[in-house]
């Protein structure tokens, strides 16, 4: 199993004012393949608080992927890249790149999302839009790495999707 990690970043959503409903339709993703939600949890758009969770998912816990969910726009307000950049040992910035230019075809702003990808110890980090549609989009469009990223990140042998990518 692929353990992964949802961080969701929103003050609104942090706060009790609106539902997290990005959550539910990721996990719904995640449960077609050898994915494991290990860690869960919704807290602001602060740095200090993202750089502290990514540090313990990665460095204590060793999940496998995490995905960030919301606070990747223009905005003041906006701080996940920079944070997420921070931790980052490796950037991967083909995964961004992939998920802006296929998630273009369906929304042309998704190309003012400042997502970032990367890799801190064993673990691939991967900032995702905040909203149910663009997460799960942008999502879609990574499944079929994942087993791939996370086999070679790792060095363990993990369960391949039947997705007809070949990396040899």
């Amino acid at each position: 199993m692929i353990r992964v990690g949802i961080l969701t970043i929103s003050d609104r959503e942090a706060r009790g004012e609106i539902e997290d409903r990005t959550y539910a339709v990721l996990r719904e993703i995640l449960a077609l393949g050898p994915y494991e939600i290990a860690s869960y949890e919704i807290i602001p758009d602060e740095p200090a608080q993202i750089k502290r969770v990514l540090r313990l998912w990665t460095d204590r816990d060793g999940l496998d992927v995490i995905l960030t969910v919301g606070s990747i726009r223009l905005s003041n307000r906006d701080h996940t890249p920079e944070a997420t950049r921070e931790m980052l040992e490796k950037e991967a910035p083909g995964i961004a790149e992939l998920i802006r230019m296929e998630t273009y075809k369906k929304n042309p702003l998704a190309v003012l999302s400042r997502g970032v990808a990367g890799v801190r110890g064993k673990t691939l980090i991967v900032n995702l839009p905040g909203g149910p549609q663009g997460s799960k989009d942008s999502l879609e469009v990574i499944l079929p790495l994942l087993p791939e990223a996370v086999q070679r990140i790792s060095g363990r042998p993990v369960a391949q999707l039947a997705n007809g990518f070949s990396f040899d």
